[in-house]
Parts: C-alpha cells; sequence; structure tokens
C-alpha cells in the first residue's frame, strides 16, 4: 500500500508539474529592460535607472543569456573606479562588472517545482530555451498571482 501511495505521489507531482506552461505566465523578453554584455556601462546605468530595475539580464551578441547585473555590481563599479562622471564610465563594459551566478535561469520547460524553488531566491527568474537563449522573464508576482489563481479554480 505505501508502494502504490508513493507512486500515486510521484505521479501527481508529475502532472501537476506539467500543468505548467512557463510562457503563458512569463514576460516576453521584447518586453523587458536587459543589456548586452558589450554594451557600456553607462549605458547600463542610463538604462536601469530609466525603467527603475534593481537588477536586468545581460545577453551576449547571439542572445544567449550570461546572468544578471544589479544596482550592487553597478556601485562596486563605481566605489573601485572612484569616479560619478557618466562620461568616464563609457570605457567600461557591462562584462567587466556583472556576476554570472547572479539570477540562475530555468528552462521554458522546466517543472513547476522548479520555478518556484528558484524564484524562492531571486525576484526574476530568466526563461531560457535548448541554446540558453532568453526567451523571458517570470517575477515572483506573476508566479505568485498564477498559482493563487490556479488555486481559486480548484476549490
Amino acid at each position: 500500500v505505501k508502494r502504490l501511495w508513493s507512486d500515486f505521489m510521484k505521479e501527481q507531482t508529475m502532472v501537476n508539474d506539467s500543468l505548467v506552461n512557463i510562457a503563458k505566465i512569463m514576460i516576453p523578453k521584447i518586453s523587458i529592460a536587459l543589456v548586452h554584455a558589450d554594451d557600456t556601462v553607462r549605458q547600463g546605468l542610463e538604462k536601469m535607472r530609466h525603467n527603475g530595475y534593481t537588477s536586468v539580464p545581460v545577453l551576449d551578441k547571439d542572445e544567449v543569456y550570461l546572468g544578471s547585473v544589479s544596482e550592487g555590481d553597478f556601485l562596486r563599479h563605481i566605489l573601485s573606479t572612484g569616479s560619478t562622471d557618466l562620461k568616464f564610465h563609457e570605457k567600461y563594459k557591462i562584462s567587466d562588472i556583472f556576476r554570472k551566478n547572479f539570477c540562475r535561469p530555468v528552462h521554458i520547460f522546466a517543472p513547476i517545482s522548479e520555478l518556484i524553488a528558484v524564484s524562492l531566491e531571486q525576484n526574476y527568474v530568466p526563461v531560457v530555451d535548448d541554446r540558453n537563449c532568453l526567451c523571458g522573464i517570470v517575477t515572483r508576482r506573476a508566479l505568485i498571482s498564477y498559482l493563487s489563481e490556479l488555486s481559486s479554480q480548484e476549490t
């Protein structure tokens, strides 16, 4: 009986995990602010200031997700250079300051359990395809809203 129950629960988990189509709740790449590794630090600062975000995804020239750059990365860079002059920061690239291990992505077909686990550690979850190209992001807010709707439909 225990084995049957265990098998049933594994099957239910797989079914529930497969019910979520990440593409339904993600914000597509075209609608988000992002920077490229070869953009200047000035461009990145201006983009973040204009959009009011605390971090944005970093892509390479082929749109492959590399990591994210945060306000903290910019602050550390400004402190290390000793200059707040935007013109001065045109000689530095985003690739010089961002952290590759910041904001771990999930695959577009990742199970909901993985999406939830990753979202507990960061404000947004980058979503990538088989080539590791950015498809979009799932914000924690969008995920919670989706799960709330799902929960209210079940009751």
